[in-house]
């Protein structure tokens, strides 16, 4: 396999990693809420927008390959 082909396989998995992930931390976040930690939810619902960001960035360079 060349490093290209490589690059692009290792990147979507990247991507498809860190969408398996965010049903979970939708979860975690409702729990914190429902247990009164708002701070904990706002903080896990703010890591889940950057990690939607990231794959975001993360399509835009799978798409320059």
């Amino acid at each position: 396999m060349d490093q290209k082909k490589k690059l692009s396989v290792v990147i979507e998995h990247w991507i498809e990693h860190n969408e398996s992930h965010m049903g979970e931390y939708k979860r975690w976040a409702q729990t914190a809420g429902e247990l009164g930690l708002d701070s904990v939810k706002a903080e896990i619902e703010e890591a889940m927008e950057k990690i939607s960001q990231s794959n975001e960035h993360l399509e835009k360079a799978l798409k320059g390959i």
